[in-house]
């Protein structure tokens, strides 16, 4: 009997995970996927928002603006990289304008510091390749930039090292309430809770509706697409430029990544209730993000592209986060984590632990390690560590991916780590070979080898993601 199981292990749930073990609680995560972080958490901006956008008085706001606080000191802790590079809102009307003193003064309320509307003198000297167009901006120096898959893959790696547990490839099909405890099941595997938290992204309205007749709030799925491009493009924009944000969302933005290269995205397209799998790209949307990018930002190198993709966004029918106990008694709820739920994951972390923590009248651990191990990237080094490093772990100084330079020595410390990659898709999200100009095509074979390899398991075992997404089925001189 488990006193709390988490389902869903995007960052939220994760976040949560990792902050319930600072207590003497007996903790499982339940994911579907073959792995962390695989889906509103491994396709999105990557941004940690400074929080001026979300109305004052909403738990959005109050999360964001808690999240942006102590983002650097959480990922300092766990090892993910993150970086406040600040953010631009980008004027180009009167309306605009409005817009931009309206954000501000939300963002005052909030809390958020050293917010500045610059005119366009300023905003050319800061982003030189700003759209001609652009009047003014407004500066936001708290904002910044992360990878939101690592950020997922240290807070269950953590837990675990704390004691957690995780069960992947668990979908859950039924939840039984008893009396004083839940039975999950996957239609062959029994759990065991006194508490749910429900973390399951587009999914968690029909969670919900497993231990409720008439719940209280259903999720839309919301699909945004977005261009890659290489690290050639990487000094086009320095910030995190945005237009004006709509109905529908912050828009199309053009930024960089924390690994060099620039991101560009998203679209915003309201799918059907029922797609909640629809992850494709389409011809047309990426020819409105281009469109869109381009009134924002010139001459932006799309023949850098390396590649596209697309991810849901939970749009929730209340408009706001969902975060707290059910009408059904010991199952929570943290629900509608559209944009922005990464910048609010730390605390949203915190804060459910210790409402968990509280109605389980349970003590602070006094044994509890904080801190992740340091992940080597070896390409970081200079010319005497890599020395040393490949004298103690010839590993080390062998080179799978030449387009990131990333060694078999990180890849095995991805595969053998608490919450280690089991596939080709894991490893890239842990340590990036296949992230760079080739996309895997010249490590992918090699990576599939040292997988089969650590796990003791054929290639043709090897999975690009789920469970179902083969990439070898044999030989080629056998066939």
């Amino acid at each position: 009997m488990y006193d709390v199981v988490v389902i869903g292990a995007g960052v939220i749930g994760t976040a949560v995970a990792r902050e319930l073990m600072k207590f003497d609680i007996k903790v499982m995560v339940l994911e579907r996927e073959n792995d962390v972080a695989c889906g509103t958490t491994k396709a999105n901006s990557a941004i940690v928002h400074a929080g001026y956008d979300a109305p004052y008085g909403t738990l959005k706001g109050k999360f964001n603006a808690w999240g942006n606080r102590i983002f650097g000191e959480v990922c300092e802790t766990l090892n993910v990289p993150f970086k406040r590079i600040g953010s631009l809102v980008c004027a180009f009307s009167e309306e605009d304008l409005a817009t931009l003193e309206a954000l501000k003064h939300n963002g005052e309320l909030l809390g958020i510091s050293n917010l500045e509307i610059v005119d366009q003198l300023s905003l050319r000297a800061m982003e030189p390749n700003v759209s001609d167009d652009a009047v003014a901006a407004l500066y936001a120096p708290t904002a910044g930039i992360t990878e939101p898959w690592e950020l997922a893959i240290a807070y269950m790696e953590n837990a675990m090292d704390n004691g957690a547990e995780l069960k992947l490839n668990f979908e859950v099909k039924t939840i039984e309430k008893k009396c004083d405890h839940y039975i999950i099941s996957d239609g062959n595997t029994l759990v065991e809770a006194k508490y749910v938290v429900n973390a399951a992204g587009v999914y968690a309205d029909q969670i919900y509706h497993m231990v409720c007749d008439v719940p209280e709030f259903t999720i839309t799925p919301r699909r945004g697409q977005y261009f890659l491009l290489d690290k050639s493009a990487k000094d086009h924009v320095r910030r995190i430029i945005f237009p004006c944000p709509s109905n529908k969302g912050k828009g199309t933005l053009v930024l960089p990544t924390v690994n060099g290269n620039i991101l560009i995205g998203p679209d915003s397209e309201d799918l059907e209730i029922s797609q909640k799998e629809a992850t494709e790209t389409t011809l047309e949307r990426l020819n409105l993000v281009k469109q869109l990018a381009n009134h924002l930002i010139k001459d932006i190198p799309f023949s850098e592209n390396i590649t596209t993709f697309s991810g849901l966004r939970a749009e929730p029918s209340t408009d706001d986060f969902i975060i707290g106990f059910s009408q059904v008694d010991g199952f929570y709820n943290i629900a509608g984590m559209k944009s922005p739920g990464l910048s609010s994951a730390p605390a949203i972390g915190i804060y459910v632990a210790d409402e968990i923590s509280g109605v389980l009248n349970a003590a602070r651990r006094t044994r509890f390690e904080p801190k992740r191990s340091i992940r080597i990237q070896f390409e970081h080094l200079n010319d005497l560590q890599k020395k040393a490093l490949i004298e103690r772990n010839p590993a080390y100084g062998r080179v799978i991916c030449r387009c990131e330079m990333i060694t078999e020595g990180e890849i095995l410390d991805a595969i053998h780590r608490n919450c280690g990659g089991t596939t080709l898709n894991g490893i890239k999200r842990r340590v990036r070979p296949g992230a760079g100009r080739c996309q895997g095509g010249f490590c992918g074979p090699r990576v599939v080898e040292i997988l089969a390899r650590e796990l003791g398991c054929a290639m043709e075992s090897v999975c690009q993601e789920g469970q179902s997404s083969y990439i070898l089925v044999g030989k080629t001189k056998s066939l």
